[in-house]
């Protein structure tokens, strides 16, 4: 924002952060806990490298970090309600008939046991399999910039086939196990569901020919999927492959 004054750029920050906020409020039963996860929020976009709960307690001015871990694990709230409010604010600012979903895994790497969904896989974060969670992210991509809209953790079958470990870590009753490919296509059904507009999809090869590329083969929507050596192409009408 070339021209515009300090002053001026701050209040204008101020303002949408404020609107933000007022977009959460509902997800909420307490006004206190709205204001808890406020916090939360400015702690995050704090200048802090490390986000502990103790250094976003002390930027919040609380005495401990109790409030905020509330908001994190003992008050109930829909995370998936969450999504969809991120989702409409990022197209507020961004969508575009001809924007792009880019679709991509990133891994968190953990000590232990206790994390859900933790296991020793391969992360593209470390380059080798290693102990980490993995998170499957949708991006939508447009001229005017890009957001995540999506999100899921990627639960490995040692998880999803234990229902104690399952339980341990409030992890609901009704999931299963999903591979990535399928994660994707869920997540581009429910963009198409809710509106989104895009007209292709970029994904590397973790995705390629599969479950995904038929998804969007019936919607009718662009796609640039990686594929490995070994994937096989089915026959066309003309016998070419």
């Amino acid at each position: 924002m070339s021209g515009v004054a300090v002053e001026d750029l701050l209040g204008l920050w101020s303002d949408e952060l404020r609107g933000a906020k007022a977009r959460l409020r509902p997800l909420f039963l307490q006004s206190g806990t709205a204001a808890s996860a406020g916090a939360f929020l400015d702690g995050l976009l704090g200048p802090e490298r490390r986000k502990t709960g103790w250094m976003r307690a002390e930027a919040a001015g609380d005495r401990g970090p109790w409030r905020q871990q509330a908001v994190l694990g003992r008050t109930s709230w829909d995370a998936d309600a969450l999504r969809d409010v991120v989702r409409d604010y990022a197209l507020d600012a961004l969508a575009e008939p001809d924007a792009t979903l880019v679709i991509d895994e990133t891994g968190f790497l953990k000590q232990g046991r206790a994390s859900c969904g933790v296991g020793r896989q391969y992360t593209g974060s470390a380059g080798k399999i290693t102990n980490c969670q993995i998170g499957v992210f949708a991006v939508y991509t447009s001229s005017k910039g890009h957001a995540f809209i999506d999100r899921r953790l990627y639960l490995p079958k040692d998880w999803t086939g234990n229902p104690d470990r399952l339980a341990k870590t409030y992890v609901p009753e009704d999931v299963r196990f999903a591979t990535k490919p399928a994660i994707a296509a869920a997540m581009v059904r429910r963009a198409i569901d809710a509106e989104v507009p895009f007209a292709w999809v970029a994904a590397d090869s973790v995705y390629g020919v599969g479950e995904l590329e038929m998804v969007l083969r019936r919607a009718g929507k662009g796609y640039v999927l990686g594929v490995t050596g070994s994937d096989l192409r089915p026959e066309n009408s003309s016998g070419e492959r």
